[in-house]
Order: structure tokens, then sequence, then C-alpha cells
């Protein structure tokens, strides 16, 4: 199926897959360095790679990527923060961009928050998955707790809203902490975002997967008793809970794409990885198209927003 292409009045174009849904936002991971060893990490489904993009070579794909219809970008890793040059970077992407967001595991947050603000970075999501340091420490490798709690108020404090608190729920380590992290988060003046452990098709049919998993369906349905109010986020048509907790209200956000034909039926975005390559989708391992290498020896714009196209046309809904 071949892409279509529609004139937007606006100063983006839409580009459209095959299946109508247009292509609107973009994960970028600028790093596959990290300073934590989480095991469970899907690694934005990137092959190990040391190469990474300059601050000009991500400003010249992301800029083509707007003639396309990207009007936002979550900037990802491995860990960003340890790109000595991530506010060069997020300085180079705001004005060409509606919104900038980040992903991050929070340690270098609270030195840098206030910079990367100012540079234009819209806001935050920072991983966050336990309140209980010997468990943060089985998960992540190493104690950090205190330095991403830290992070996390820097953040709020700095203007990075709404921040938003990445809690990949895992059988065995911490599906009892949820109230507790909802809880967390109403103090802080987060968002809690709840996700369920995902693997491809594959993955899971695999003992360590199944060892891991546990299911949100039962936490939706408390959700939706408690919610004052329930709203949708416009990517993947997520659900929103509005409920109160001890230390005042807060939003919850679940997150659940295996087998959600909705979730990938209302994908609008593609990624783009640290070492310059575009994929169609996370758990896709068809469709990616190397386009730093093309860059790097000289090719037009033209000729790498045609790579962009051929990417986008080879998106399919991975759950369906």
């Amino acid at each position: 199926m071949t892409a279509g292409i529609e004139t937007a009045k606006s100063t983006f174009s839409k580009v459209s897959d095959g299946y109508g849904r247009p292509v609107r936002s973009m994960r970028v991971s600028v790093t596959q360095r990290c300073d934590l060893a989480c095991d469970y990490c899907h690694k934005e489904g990137q092959l190990p790679s040391s190469k990474e993009m300059t601050p000009p070579e991500i400003e010249k794909l992301v800029r083509i990527a707007t003639t396309l219809g990207v009007r936002k970008v979550k900037i990802t890793g491995g860990e960003p923060l340890m790109r000595g040059d991530i506010v060069d970077i997020i300085t180079r992407l705001s004005p060409l961009l509606s919104e900038i967001s980040l992903t991050t595991n929070g340690f270098h947050l609270n030195d840098l928050a206030r910079d990367l603000k100012a540079a234009g970075l819209a806001r935050v999501n920072v991983s966050l998955h336990t309140l209980n340091s010997g468990v943060y420490k089985r998960l992540c490798g190493v104690d950090l707790m205190p330095s991403v709690i830290q992070g996390i108020e820097g953040a709020v404090k700095a203007g990075l809203n709404p921040v938003k608190v990445n809690m990949v729920v895992l059988k065995g380590y911490n599906e009892n902490e949820i109230d507790d992290m909802i809880d967390f988060c109403a103090r802080a003046g987060a968002i809690l975002q709840l996700i369920e452990y995902e693997a491809s098709r594959e993955g899971a049919e695999k003992e360590q997967f199944m060892k891991r998993y546990y299911s949100l369906h039962g936490v939706e349905e408390d959700l939706e008793k408690r919610a004052t109010n329930i709203a949708h986020n416009e990517l993947h048509r997520r659900r929103q809970y509005d409920v109160n907790a001890n230390s005042g209200q807060v939003r919850v956000e679940v997150v659940r794409p295996m087998h959600n034909t909705e979730f990938c039926g209302n994908c609008t975005r593609i990624r783009l990885t640290s070492d310059g390559r575009i994929k169609p989708c996370l758990m896709e391992k068809n469709g990616e198209l190397d386009v730093l290498g093309p860059l790097r020896g000289g090719a037009s714009d033209s000729s790498l927003r045609d790579i962009f196209l051929e990417v986008v046309a080879a998106r399919k809904p991975y759950w369906s």
C-alpha cells in the first residue's frame, strides 16, 4: 500500500499510511547509553549500536519529518540526559515543532530541568516503577530512587508540565504499589502512567515474559469505578482516569498495548533510532530503513523525504 499525501492549510502536509492513520508524531532516540541496567527495557526496539546522530543531523531529519505532518517529537534513549549536548538538541528542534517532550530515568533531571525548559522542552516522562529502594535496585541494578524523586519535583517546579510518571507494572515486583504510586503522584503534582509489560508476538510466549506479566484489566476496572472523570489521550485513544487519592486528585493513564487493536489503530507515530534508522513501529521488524547513511552521503532533502515516505507506506497495525 502507498502513503496518501494531502496538502494541509497549515505549514504541515498530512501524510497517512495505507490504513488511514496520519503521521503526527515521532519518537527520536538520541543515544543507547544509559546509567541503569533495567533488563525489561525494550530499548526502543533498536539493535545495539554505538553510532549517534549529531545535533545538526537530528535537526535536519526532524525538519524533513515535519513536511510529512509530524508536529510533536518525544526525545528518548537509552537515557537522553547522558548526552552533554541535549540542551542544544532541544534548542534546535523547538522552533520546528508544536511540542517537544522527553522520557528519562530522572537521575540527571533535577540539575537540567530549568535549562531544558528554557531551551523549549514542554514536558517530561520520568520512569519510576517503585517507591521501594530494594525493589528499585532489583529492577534497575542500582538504587538511584532518591535522585529520581528529586528530578520529578524539580521538573514540576521548572514547569515541565504535565510531568508523567511511567510505572511499568511487573508481577512479583511492584503490582502491590499502585495505590502508593497514585498517592505519590497526587502529592508531587504529576500524572501517573500505568504501563502493562509488553512483548512481541513471539516474546509473549516465553516463560520469562509470563513470569513478569501482570494484566492491568482489573486495575482499569477499579479505576473506572473510582473515577470522577474519564478522558482519552489523542495518541492510541488511551483512557485517562481522574481519581481522588489521599493527597488530592490525580490523573491516571493506563497503557495496555498488547492485543489492543484500538491502541494500534490510533497510532500516529513513527520512530527514529539513535543510529539514524526510521522504524514504522516499535514491535515490527520489517520496514525499517537507514536514513543517516544517505544523509551523511550527501542525499538531497527530497531523497531523504522519500525514505520517510517509504517507511510510512510500510506501516500497519501490529495488533489487528
